[in-house]
């Protein structure tokens, strides 16, 4: 009897592991991304701080870019019209236009936010721009050498490439979405050749993190340890997810970047912190990094992206993202406001409850949207369930 007893507790207890957490309740997770997207989109002025220049006032640069990316998510899954018609209103009015750089991908971040707008309105116009430019990028094939060398004006001289890890989220789900939109899959080969480039210059196979760019090959951090930038492979991650959320199944793209997500996601499960967060340098070998929420709601996004299609199995995975996601909510104030994210710059630095940025909030309703679904589905029936993979 106290045999059987054990086993029955045993057998309770594994299933408590894996049962979906408080944390996957889709309309809670719904009205907090809502709750930050309503206190973002009323504070258009003063959304970030501290402020970092002019870029988080650039309606086409990347850090607004970022939060609309995000916003498209919540569009996507919110009975409100005022997320969806908030893009269209800014596309209207910055007339579906880019950056003014040619090549710097993060003044063409936005254009994944014109395609999303063009595939629910089938507007010509919403990808005429983006449509120019990457043709204009393609005929002019830039070859650069991608190291980050100085230059006249303290930049490298690699930007007409994507020699930053971050311009792997900014850059690739474009071309790819725009391949998926247009059907003319050169986009989708430029793409890929490009990404290749990068990761065989930045990409650390042995850890499975990516260097912010060729500068920090070799750099230590204040406690010895190499300089592997949260949130540069934050925008990673991120990007990863995106692009095989876009990728059609039958893409022989798709084992290439499969690969690199699931090698990432290895190299990230063990460096989340007891809190959920993960350290602003992600080898940082301190238990007290502050909680840092613009790495966090990337990596948190990935995990429960990688959960949802089938590619992150086992409870070990889950708890990551109910961690992660918890961190998350903990740092929004009660107005609405995300706090604790890293302001602009390319590499670890000090952040506080008071910082926020818009990219920032365009990650929080990433990872938002993937936890929303993940509880979503587990709710489902499991045939129906099965289908997403």
């Amino acid at each position: 009897m106290k045999w059987s007893y054990a086993v029955m507790l045993a057998s309770v207890l594994a299933m408590m592991s894996v049962l979906p957490a408080r944390a996957r309740n889709a309309g809670a997770i719904l009205k907090t991304m809502e709750r930050v997207a309503d206190w973002e989109l009323a504070h258009p002025e003063t959304a970030a701080y501290p402020v970092n220049g002019t870029e988080a006032r650039k309606p086409l640069g990347w850090v607004v870019g970022t939060f609309y990316t995000g916003l498209t998510q919540l569009a996507d899954r919110s009975t409100d019209p005022r997320y969806a018609q908030a893009i269209y209103d800014l596309g209207e009015r910055e007339h579906w236009a880019l950056g003014p750089r040619p090549f710097h991908a993060d003044d063409y971040e936005v254009a994944q936010n014109w395609i999303w707008a063009y595939g629910h309105r089938h507007d010509p116009r919403m990808i005429a721009t983006v449509r120019l430019r990457f043709d204009a990028i393609m005929a002019a094939h830039p070859a650069d050498s991608l190291l980050m060398v100085p230059a006249r004006g303290g930049l490298g001289g690699c930007f007409r490439r994507w020699c930053w890890c971050d311009a792997l989220f900014m850059g690739p789900p474009g071309w790819v979405a725009l391949a998926e939109a247009t059907g003319d899959h050169r986009y989708q080969a430029y793409a890929d050749r490009e990404y290749a480039a990068t990761t065989a210059l930045l990409f650390d196979t042995s850890r499975g993190l990516y260097y912010r760019d060729s500068s920090f090959f070799g750099k230590k951090g204040a406690h010895g340890e190499p300089i592997f930038w949260s949130r540069g492979n934050g925008w990673v991650y991120a990007g990863l997810a995106r692009i095989l959320t876009m990728l059609p199944a039958d893409s022989p793209s798709r084992a290439y970047y499969r690969k690199l997500f699931l090698r990432m996601s290895d190299a990230l499960l063990p460096l989340q912190k007891a809190n959920g967060t993960w350290a602003p340098s992600l080898l940082d070998p301190r238990a007290d990094t502050p909680p840092e929420t613009s790495d966090t709601a990337f990596f948190t996004y990935g995990i429960a992206w990688g959960i949802d299609h089938g590619l992150l199995k086992g409870a070990k995975w889950l708890r990551a993202a109910d961690k992660g996601w918890a961190a998350l909510t903990r740092a929004v104030d009660g107005d609405g406001r995300l706090g604790w994210v890293q302001q602009v710059g390319s590499q670890p630095d000090t952040v506080a409850a008071d910082h926020t940025q818009p990219y920032g909030v365009g990650a929080f309703l990433l990872a938002g949207a993937a936890m929303m679904d993940l509880a979503g589905h587990e709710a489902a029936p499991q045939d129906t369930a099965g289908s997403r993979h």
